[in-house]
């Protein structure tokens, strides 16, 4: 059986997935987000290290710039609505850019999708001077009674540190 009509079928709703999720994050629309947002979330960001050649990985197993599930991105986004979102007042202006798309049916159901893409964001805060964030993501997208959702996603940044001050938005 060929498959590749499957593929583009999968790839097609990754990218409407990403792209509606893009936009909602850069338009600081973060309630209509957690709907995106399964509720078994695992999100992680791991703590790129600098080996040598050889080395079998370039990430630390136990050291994260961020790990959050479900409730603890709902946690951020009440903050964020709240007097006390300090890290983000003024709000930082974003601009997310995802590219290279690649997807496939995780599942014969066609109801989990693996998706690898790469991310570009573009953050302004105030008068500071922009910062740009770039990385792979690595999602498991769910089809539930909603839609698709975010179920788990692993970002691999590609500094060694990071650029900023903080990491109050969500990559």
């Amino acid at each position: 059986m060929n498959d590749v009509p499957l593929q583009w079928e999968a790839r097609q709703h990754a990218m409407d997935f990403l792209h509606l999720e893009a936009d909602l994050l850069d338009r600081r629309r973060l309630p209509e987000w957690l709907e995106l947002l399964h509720a078994d979330l695992d999100y992680r960001i791991p703590v790129r290290t600098t080996r040598e050649r050889s080395a079998t990985t370039t990430f630390s197993a136990a050291a994260f710039h961020m790990i959050e599930d479900r409730s603890t991105c709902q946690a951020r986004v009440d903050r964020f609505a709240s007097e006390f979102a300090w890290a983000e007042d003024p709000p930082s202006r974003t601009r997310r850019f995802v590219s290279n798309v690649q997807a496939l049916y995780a599942d014969d159901a066609r109801d989990t999708i693996d998706v690898r893409s790469n991310l570009l964001v573009f953050r302004a805060r105030g008068e500071d001077a922009a910062i740009h964030l770039s990385g792979e993501r690595q999602d498991v997208l769910s089809r539930g009674p909603q839609g698709w959702q975010l179920r788990s996603r692993t970002v691999l940044l590609d500094h060694t540190s990071l650029p900023t001050l903080n990491l109050a938005i969500f990559l």
